[in-house]
């Protein structure tokens, strides 16, 4: 039995969660999401709780318990506590900065990079416009977005340069040798 599937996903108090034709939408104060379940896989609505059960042990309705189960509890968790990611430039000169809605950065390119985070996302930049902070309801959106912005200058490993996760650790590598 998977370990994360036969875990019920707890429903806070405030949070409406509807069940119809394997479409699955919860409702929340941060916001309203809405996914497709695989049809395969039994997901029933009790009292405060949400259970995923699967039809057999074959190896694939094991691998979409555990999934399904993890993709309604970071839904239910989305719409009460929401998601954050932070960011950090490392580099002389790097900074981050908002013009309205749009994030711009500065990381040693001849050029601004702006950015457009999508709906339902809040950005924020730090007091010394070296930490990007990501936050919103969808963890999926969130983290794509964080994607998104570590993969305008990624992190590389002779300097430690760019930009990387709060809590990303960069392996660095030795120079040249030089000398004769």
């Amino acid at each position: 039995m998977s370990r994360i599937g036969k875990k019920p996903v707890d429903v806070p108090s405030g949070v409406e969660v509807k069940l119809v034709d394997n479409i699955i939408t919860v409702k929340g104060p941060k916001g309203t999401l809405e996914r497709e379940l695989h049809p395969e896989i039994n997901v029933a609505i009790e009292e405060n709780s949400i259970v995923v059960t699967r039809p057999s042990d074959q190896k694939k309705h094991r691998a979409l318990h555990g999934l399904t189960r993890a993709l309604v509890n970071n839904m239910v968790e989305g719409v009460t506590k929401g998601f954050e990611k932070k960011l950090e430039l490392v580099g002389v000169g790097y900074r981050a900065s908002m013009q309205g809605s749009k994030l711009v950065l500065n990381v040693g390119y001849s050029h601004p990079v702006e950015m457009v985070p999508d709906t339902g996302l809040q950005v924020e930049v730090g007091p010394k416009q070296n930490l990007i902070i990501i936050s919103g309801y969808d963890k999926e959106v969130v983290g794509q977005f964080a994607a998104k912005v570590r993969a305008v200058r990624e992190p590389e490993p002779y300097k430690g340069k760019g930009i990387k996760y709060s809590d990303e650790k960069i392996r660095r590598k030795a120079g040249k040798a030089g000398g004769k």
